[in-house]
């Protein structure tokens, strides 16, 4: 099998930060990725088009070669078949993301949630949040009418990832309220994380060192805010602080979760958590198509996911390369709801980084994944915590 050029240099990088790999996993791994960029698609029939046109190879070969490489073990052909164990990929892609980011950075935004393909999936991901976009770096899929807790699916998710981030920096880890649980705030901090959980307003609370128990529902008013330590839920009580804001002209107030203490936690953080949004518009209509997939076997799927992220990181961090700002942003404006900071683009970073990539390669120049700036990280600096 020849390699186009372009191919090869993108399967080097792969190689080089998913270093547990075997090289047909890595070559499976590029060849998928490098084709969804190319032709903005996770369509197996679209990439293997592609990927024959440039290697000069029967599409039908290319077809099942892509195919096989997400397929279960007992699915495959020959003596020695093997089946690629997505779950060894979740600490090295981390890695692979902390080794472009800034030398002097210091925190990290991290997302917690679940998205849905119909009745045919539903997707559990932890997401690292960037410029507006998420990148993710854990994942369970089960089919969309499995019963059951999701606990155990979260719990191991969240042990690849022990040890892995530096212990000295700050790590939120944001979540809507369908994921709050008493357990999974236990479990973030035991990791050495910051939780950023939404609740509901149905419950009580009472602040700390006081014995009467009041209702969240009344804890802020449209347009006001408020931070404090508190004891939540009489039935299951949990000793944290309570962020609370409400801005006008929308439904329900934020009321947020964590460990931290009042004067560390700005209620503004949760805003990051908005930017998963934007990476659900970029696997799907934006980018891979992945709601269109034909795909109905969880562990395929699971595979399938991996090319997307690896395809999503390098789109992002290319985006982020063109977009960044030339000075840092205003540290004293907050997100907002949306989790901007007041400016806006003319195209998403996700976008930018494609179109960056197409014009790379028909100008001839070399595949390079950029350090990010300083600046193009986060839109405000985070104070470390203490």
């Amino acid at each position: 099998m020849s390699k186009h050029k372009y191919l090869k240099e993108w399967m080097r990088i792969v190689s080089r930060n998913l270093p547990d790999l075997s090289l047909p996993e890595v070559s499976g791994l590029a060849t998928w990725s490098f084709g969804m960029v190319m032709t903005r698609s996770s369509s197996l029939t679209r990439v293997s088009e592609f990927i024959g046109q440039l290697n000069q190879e029967k599409t039908n070969t290319v077809r099942q070669r892509l195919k096989e490489w997400y397929q279960n073990q007992e699915d495959k052909k020959g003596k020695h078949r093997r089946q690629l164990e997505v779950k060894k990929c979740f600490a090295p892609l981390l890695r692979w993301i902390i080794s472009l980011l800034p030398p002097d950075n210091r925190q990290l935004p991290l997302a917690l949630d679940a998205t849905n393909i119909g009745q045919n999936f539903t997707v559990l991901s932890i997401n690292v949040l960037i410029q507006g976009c998420g990148i993710p770096i854990g994942w369970k899929i089960i089919k969309g009418t499995d019963q059951g807790s999701w606990k155990p699916y979260w719990q191991e998710l969240l042990s690849y990832f022990i040890g892995i981030i530096p212990y000295n920096w700050l790590v939120i880890v944001t979540a809507d309220r369908g994921l709050y649980a008493s357990w999974l705030f236990a479990e973030i901090v035991r990791l050495g994380w910051h939780p950023f959980l939404r609740i509901n307003h149905q419950g009580r609370y009472r602040l700390r060192n006081q014995t009467t128990w009041l209702p969240l529902g009344k804890v802020v008013s449209p347009g006001v805010s408020f931070s404090g330590l508190v004891t939540c839920f009489p039935t299951n009580p949990l000793d944290c602080t309570l962020l609370a804001c409400w801005t006008p002209n929308y439904e329900d107030p934020w009321l947020i979760l964590t460990d931290l203490t009042p004067d560390q936690a700005p209620v503004g953080w949760y805003g990051f958590r908005c930017w998963i949004e934007s990476s659900y518009r970029d696997f799907k209509s934006d980018g891979w198509q992945w709601h269109k997939t034909r795909l109905r076997d969880p562990q395929r799927a699971e595979r399938h996911w991996l090319a997307m992220a690896v395809a999503t990181l390098w789109m992002v961090v290319e985006g982020i390369e063109s977009h960044h700002p030339q000075q840092p942003p205003d540290s004293q404006t907050p997100l907002n709801h949306r989790g901007k900071q007041g400016f806006c683009r003319s195209m998403s970073v996700f976008l930018t980084g494609l179109l960056k990539i197409l014009a790379s390669t028909l100008n001839g120049l070399p595949l390079v994944l950029h350090r990010l700036c300083a600046y193009s990280f986060l839109p405000l600096p985070l104070p470390n915590s203490s």
